[in-house]
């Protein structure tokens, strides 16, 4: 495009009322030695292998601006995911519900649930979930990186999106039997070979791919896979595995700052092609790395005139057979594992946020009439991500789970009949299936 025809467009651009601009942001977010990973449920912080990164957008025009951030932790989950957002939108200017905040979910990585760390510190021999004090620092990091983009925009003229198939990755982790139950599980690693034999199952094969333009400059790129993001873990090294490792590679191929989200991957993992070895990791991250590539080879850039941001608030009810007294009593006995403890205080935050009607934020980002970004909670099921691409075909939809982690895993409605390890930690009602789809349909549709 001719530097004259870009000229037009920006003109034509601020007669409609409609100046669009970029900022994008970086910040570190790497835990200290003996932090507490994913929660207390693996071992401390050892060493770092990666440092961890709080990455992201932010999208200004005529209307209040939309922060689109993902965070190289396991979770941040209810009460934290709502004051991470309200201080990202202090920082860029906007209010929290057109903030999006996704976690890579990495395992040696820190989980972020203020409110469960202090119900365990009321009890006998708390276990650690999250270092509040380092916590609250490193996002005060992020705020400040966020004001700081927002001192130099760039001008964004164009978009484009692609998409190619992401070759041995991922895999389903749910092996069904011909009962209709769960016969086995292929979680993110596995050493059986008859278990790495079996198919894919269902999962989503394409890595997509949305990027920003200003004329012929790219700006900044979105990517965006479905699996569990873990090689393997729980060794205290602290680090953003095979998908940010690809991440930053790709950063490094162009110079251009790379966002890597992570999709519905509840029931995927990398399972079939990952033994747990120094080189599975390597492998994986050089097949999510080929297909960043891929996915920018064939990109065609359009004018993006128009933007659309849409926000649901929802109150997903917790899981009736796990009452809340219950729970208590789990956390009160200081004999039980510590994971166990850890895991009841997560449902106890959960019931709690659900009965006082907090809701959790579902949103979308609608980039001209084509590019939809959906925003979801929770280890989402893969058959979610399907449904929201099935309400729009000929469109280009890339969802990014992993929002706030307050309800666990999100299953379909049946998988509770068929077993397995997910609805053993799935802190919403089953029923929440039906209010997931509702909700995915208002934030999708055109209108």
């Amino acid at each position: 495009m001719n530097k004259l025809l870009i000229l037009l467009l920006a003109l034509t651009l601020q007669a409609l009322g409609q100046p669009l601009r970029l900022a994008t942001f970086r910040a570190d977010v790497t835990p200290p030695i003996g932090a507490p990973l994913c929660g207390g449920l693996v071992k401390p912080v050892v060493g770092v292998s990666e440092p961890l990164q709080a990455l992201g957008v932010v999208i200004l025009s005529d209307d209040k601006p939309v922060v689109l951030c993902a965070v190289d932790w396991c979770e941040i989950r209810a009460g934290d995911h709502v004051h991470w957002r309200e201080v990202l939108a202090r920082a860029a200017g906007t209010t929290s519900e057109r903030v999006a905040v996704q976690s890579l979910h990495q395992h040696n990585a820190p989980l972020a649930d203020a409110a469960a760390h202090k119900l365990l510190a009321g009890f006998d021999k708390p276990p650690s979930v999250i270092d509040i004090e380092w916590a609250e620092k490193a996002l005060a990091g992020m705020a400040a990186s966020i004001e700081a983009a927002l001192k130099n925009p760039s001008p964004v003229t164009h978009i484009a999106h692609g998409e190619a198939a992401v070759e041995k990755v991922a895999s389903n982790r749910r092996i069904m039997g011909d009962d209709g139950k769960v016969a086995k599980m292929r979680l993110s690693s596995t050493k059986d070979a008859a278990l790495r034999e079996l198919p894919e199952g269902t999962i989503d094969p394409m890595l997509k791919t949305i990027s920003f333009w200003n004329g012929e400059q790219k700006l900044a790129a979105l990517h965006y896979y479905a699996t569990h993001p873990m090689s393997y873990y729980g060794d205290g090294m602290v680090t953003s595995d095979f998908v940010g490792t690809a991440r930053e590679r790709r950063t490094k191929d162009d110079g251009v700052p790379h966002v890597y989200f992570t999709g519905c991957g509840g029931n995927i993992a990398a399972g079939k092609y990952n033994d747990a070895s120094k080189e599975s990791r390597v492998q994986l991250g050089e097949n999510i790395h080929a297909a960043m590539v891929k996915s920018e080879q064939k990109m065609k850039r359009v004018p993006l005139t128009k933007i659309e941001w849409r926000a649901r608030p929802v109150v997903l009810k917790s899981n009736a057979d796990f009452p809340e007294e219950r729970m208590l009593k789990v956390i009160e006995n200081s004999a039980t594992t510590a994971s166990t403890r850890i895991s009841a205080a997560f449902r106890v935050g959960f019931i709690r946020q659900s009965a006082a009607g907090v809701p959790i934020q579902f949103t979308s980002l609608h980039l001209g009439d084509d590019v939809c970004l959906l925003h979801l909670p929770g280890e989402t099921f893969i058959e979610y991500q399907l449904f929201a691409q099935q309400l729009r075909p000929g469109g280009f939809v890339a969802t990014a789970s992993y929002g706030d982690g307050g309800p666990g895993y999100i299953p379909l409605e049946k998988s509770f009949a068929e077993g397995g390890y997910e609805p053993t930690q799935a802190f919403a009602a089953p029923e929440s299936e039906k209010v997931m789809r509702e909700t995915i349909a208002e934030l999708i549709r055109m209108k």
